[in-house]
């Protein structure tokens, strides 16, 4: 039996709303394609989510770390613009993917859980 999961319904809604969105985001960040850096923040991504789902310090890590940097990739290319229509859709999203990551009640809980 494979003991791996996707989803983990049993964490806080934060970091399980956060695990959503990692896969998200990766995938539009794969399909999207705007550079090697990209595509290397959306594995991050993907991976990151896989590890919070499995409830490894690693995967909290770098789910948090590939988010911190889609936003500031988000910001380095497209500047001030990034709050103007439709560009803030999408870094709304990666926003608050960093967000849901960095709450309390997340940090908390891989502080406590996470091996």
């Amino acid at each position: 039996m494979n003991e791996y999961r996707f989803l983990n319904p049993s964490q806080p809604q934060t970091l399980v709303n956060a695990t959503v969105l990692c896969y998200i985001e990766a995938f539009f960040g794969l399909i999207g394609g705007l550079g090697l850096i990209a595509i290397l923040i959306a594995v991050g991504q993907a991976a990151g989510g896989f590890g919070v789902a499995n409830e490894k310090r690693w995967g909290y890590g770098l789910a948090l770390g590939a988010s911190v940097l889609s936003v500031v990739l988000w910001l380095a290319l497209f500047g001030a613009a990034a709050f103007g229509f439709p560009a803030i859709i999408s870094f709304a999203f990666a926003v608050i993917l960093v967000v849901l990551l960095a709450h309390p009640m997340s940090r908390e809980y891989q502080r406590i859980w996470f091996r």
